[in-house]
């Protein structure tokens, strides 16, 4: 019997496990706009993967402000009533249950590491029926670094309790894909409506959708 190339898999959040990206994104854009704001999408992919892009965008409002501009936690409010109606029907995206199935029947740790609050990934996990999936979720915490560091990746498989180079991490950012890179890991990069432009290069493979690449697949592929 064939020794399998990997022992865990561990996944990115927003745009890989839920597809947040572009609600965050549109809530965002949206709200900034109505204060005369625009922020475009290569400004805000800048952000995307690693934590602060609230916090940029909203520096960015007040460098461009003509005029009054409410707090952030004001705008924060507004942004989480037009994300509302989609974060408590979403779904997992594409692939992401089939791969949790099968990395279970192989054996494989499962994990999450996430540049988000602790609060918004354990809640979307909760939201999508999938947080009894997962052993551990690593995010930035005070001591943990977001990405691009590779603390969280790290954290994640020390948890598990396997080394780096026999782990895999799927993420959908340029942030996200020099964490996982520097953590030692192979990289499946997973591309979304969002970060489809960006350039991934530095991922070992790269593909549009987990349901286009089963787990067993990738793994071969990831190993070669």
């Amino acid at each position: 019997m064939l020794q399998r190339p990997f022992d865990a898999v561990v996944f990115d959040l927003d745009g890989v496990i839920v597809d947040t990206e572009r609600p965050v994104y549109e809530a965002w854009t949206s709200v900034l706009a109505r204060h005369g704001c625009v922020v475009s999408l290569s400004e805000w992919n800048e952000r995307v993967g690693t934590s602060g892009g609230g916090q940029a965008a909203y520096e960015r409002l007040c460098s461009a402000a003509t005029g009054p501009v409410p707090t952030l936690e004001e705008l924060r409010v507004e942004i989480r009533e037009l994300q509302r109606p989609y974060l408590e029907s979403m779904q997992p995206m594409p692939g992401v249950s089939e791969w949790i199935h099968a990395a279970r029947e192989l054996g494989l740790g499962l994990a999450v590491a996430s540049s988000s609050p602790v609060s918004w990934v354990k809640a979307c996990l909760r939201t999508v029926g999938l947080a009894q999936h997962f052993a551990l979720v690593a995010c930035p915490d005070g001591e943990l670094a977001a990405k691009p560091a590779p603390d969280l990746y790290l954290a994640a498989c020390e948890g598990l309790g396997v080394t780096p180079t026999r782990a895999i991490a799927v993420e959908d950012s340029r942030n996200g894909v020099a964490a996982a890179v520097a953590a030692g890991m192979r990289c499946l990069a997973v591309s979304n409506s969002i970060t489809a432009g960006m350039d991934l290069s530095a991922a070992h493979h790269h593909i549009d959708s987990l349901a286009n690449l089963p787990l067993q697949e990738a793994l071969v592929l990831l190993a070669a």
